[in-house]
């Protein structure tokens, strides 16, 4: 294998040649005579993802090697699937689907906790050629109902709980309270009944899972056109109206397979583990998909960094199961950074199995990266990517030819990836001077070609600012060395604990609340998530209320109709907001405030005394 340089340029130069060889690592049902055509990669090909990450497997003489490891601390249960196993389940659960008239190109909406049923049901649609849209079992009613409405699924699979430290939350009451208020009405609900907590079901709508998959006829892999669509996966919008990242099949299997031995360094047979949620991108590619793909066996952990049952759960599941590759975000190792700083309960585990730590989801702090560093004594590499990409766009590539690291940077682009920084007036920024990052088009295979059912808001929102080159929405700068550092978003979506969330949905949110008259909420640092939302609000005159409760009032508020993933907790009563003369709230000046960072009063500020207020406001709270 030559060196990341040479891989990176044929890449650039000559990426026909670069995707068509690595499209020679999947098994297709019709061989794409061409690579790239139309704005679209293999566009006369054909395939199964299913049978990809599943059948050709099997067929290949490995059934018997693990494929699904689930862990559960919060049930106290592990159980593995070789993946002859899984490809049962799968083919059952595809067989159930296809008797409640599931066809491909239909729609599957999945709600379900971290549980195996969650990725049975995934390739369960891929298999039948089903579009699978699969939402975070944290969100709430609404959101759910937001997304029901714009999937327009045939089916739910949905489960009657997720279990948390803590509690069990149950599900079903969410999912029926989506279902009302959603315009959309799918024909059937299928429900994983949990022991913890069992769901009731709606005579005619509702179908208990166990029984449903027992009676199905095991059914076949659909082959489905490399353009058609894999899956949609909702990420948060500036409007507060979820955008559905859609992904194909053939660019999407070339490119996670590609990645897999590539980028991660990962051989068949090894096990790769990446600590994140089915209801998220990293879920998707690399719990899911990419591990299969390349004949790994992957694990799926139902518990948290700590508390399931203390900092050394991480370990524990590493020791265990022999994981050689970890990914997690950093805000899980400053999780286990706050409860264990001296690493104790890392040394209660042999650890030396693991070769690389990958963190990514949001900026790696220089502190986070010594400390893992140090504790491991292996590789810790930092890396970047988006919902949007589906696979990284930057990283140290181990699998080519690891480079030297630089605390706070990523590294480099990843083949495949013409990673541009760019000035206002769509220029190459010059080294070390930050811009808007963008990538030159076209995007390699796996990214997403449009949004669900709203091409122009995908021409809108990624591709019109700068011609031929498409947005990330992130801010930074390439060093002289090539290095990019991703130094934060430029639009309203903050990143708490890896998970991308709208402060625009939020302010709608407590906009509503009837004592509110003007709101914004910004993204402030956090040690430990990245980012927390805060907001500012303005009440309505003769609104004489004790402003801790209506923080009360608004966090509860957001939990309800967000969800606790957006860990809304603070909101500041000001008598008003800092506003240009325009009437555009200064939302980043409100953030540097909050961040105890130095700010500039910008020159077309309406009301110059608002500023000095809001940091007022700040210090007495």
């Amino acid at each position: 294998m030559g060196g990341y340089d040479e891989a990176y340029r044929q890449s650039i130069e000559r990426p026909e040649e670069f995707w068509g060889e690595a499209a020679l690592g999947i098994q297709w049902d019709v061989a794409p005579a061409t690579v790239y055509g139309d704005g679209r990669w293999f566009p006369d090909g054909r395939l199964n993802t299913c049978y990809n990450a599943l059948d050709r497997h099997v067929a290949a003489g490995r059934g018997e090697q693990a494929a699904l490891i689930y862990d559960s601390p919060v049930t106290g249960t592990t159980r593995t699937f070789s993946y002859a196993e899984l490809l049962d389940e799968v083919a059952r659960t595809a067989g159930m689907l296809s008797g409640l008239g599931v066809t491909a190109g239909d729609t599957v909406v999945i709600y379900m906790p971290m549980v195996p049923e969650a990725v049975i049901a995934m390739l369960a649609c891929a298999r039948l050629g089903a579009v699978h849209s699969v939402v975070f079992g944290g969100f709430a009613a609404r959101e759910l109902a937001l997304r029901i409405d714009h999937a327009k699924p045939k089916v739910v699979l949905s489960a009657s709980c997720g279990i948390e430290p803590a509690r069990v939350v149950a599900y079903k009451p969410l999912l029926d309270a989506a279902l009302e208020q959603a315009e959309h009405r799918p024909a059937h609900c299928v429900i994983l009944q949990r022991p913890q907590s069992a769901a009731e079901l709606v005579d005619g709508r509702d179908l208990d899972w166990a029984p449903a998959v027992a009676g199905a006829e095991p059914a076949e892999c659909v082959s489905v056109a490399a353009t058609d669509p894999l899956y949609i996966l909702y990420t948060s919008g500036t409007t507060g109206s979820p955008k559905g990242v859609v992904r194909d099949n053939g660019g999407h299997a070339v490119a996670l397979h590609w990645s897999m031995s590539h980028v991660y360094g990962a051989a068949p047979g090894e096990v790769y583990w990446a600590a994140s949620d089915v209801g998220w991108v990293v879920g998707h590619s690399y719990i899911v998909y990419a591990p299969l793909l390349a004949g790994c066996t992957t694990i799926l952990y139902e518990g948290k960094p700590v508390g399931t049952p203390d900092p050394g759960a991480f370990w524990r599941v590493v020791a265990t199961h022999g994981v050689r590759t970890l990914f997690t975000a950093p805000t899980a190792i400053r999780a286990i950074k706050k409860e264990d700083p001296s690493g104790k309960f890392a040394k209660n585990w042999d650890l030396s199995g693991l070769r690389y730590l990958f963190l990514a989801g949001e900026r790696l702090d220089p502190d986070t990266y010594h400390w893992a560093a140090d504790l491991l004594g292996i590789p810790v590499i930092d890396h970047w990517w988006q919902t949007e990409t589906g696979w990284p766009i930057a990283a140290n590539c181990v699998g080519i030819e690891p480079l030297p690291v630089k605390p706070g940077s990523p590294t480099k682009a990843v083949p495949g990836w013409d990673v541009r920084v760019l000035d206002p007036g769509g220029e190459d920024c010059p080294p070390g001077v930050d811009g808007a990052v963008t990538v030159k088009l076209p995007l390699p295979p796996g990214a997403l070609p449009t949004l669900y059912r709203d091409d122009a808001r995908y021409h809108r929102s990624y591709l019109d600012r700068y011609p031929g080159h498409y947005l990330t929405g992130d801010g930074g700068h390439l060093d002289a060395d090539g290095y990019l550092y991703v130094m934060g978003r430029t639009d309203d979506v903050i990143n708490v604990a890896g998970h991308r969330l709208s402060t625009g949905s939020m302010e709608e949110v407590i906009a509503s609340h009837p004592d509110v008259a003007e709101c914004a909420v910004v993204g402030v640092a956090d040690e430990l998530k990245g980012q927390l939302p805060m907001g500012f609000v303005v009440l309505k005159a003769g609104a004489e209320r004790d402003p801790g409760e209506v923080e009360r009032e608004l966090a509860a508020l957001v939990r309800e109709r967000v969800g606790p993933v957006a860990a809304f907790r603070r909101a500041v009563v000001v008598a008003r907001l800092p506003k240009t003369r325009s009437g555009k709230i200064l939302r980043a000046t409100m953030r540097d405030i909050a961040d105890g960072n130095a700010y500039d009063t910008p020159s077309t500020i309406e009301d110059p005394a608002a500023l000095p207020e809001i940091a007022r406001a700040l210090k007495g709270t």
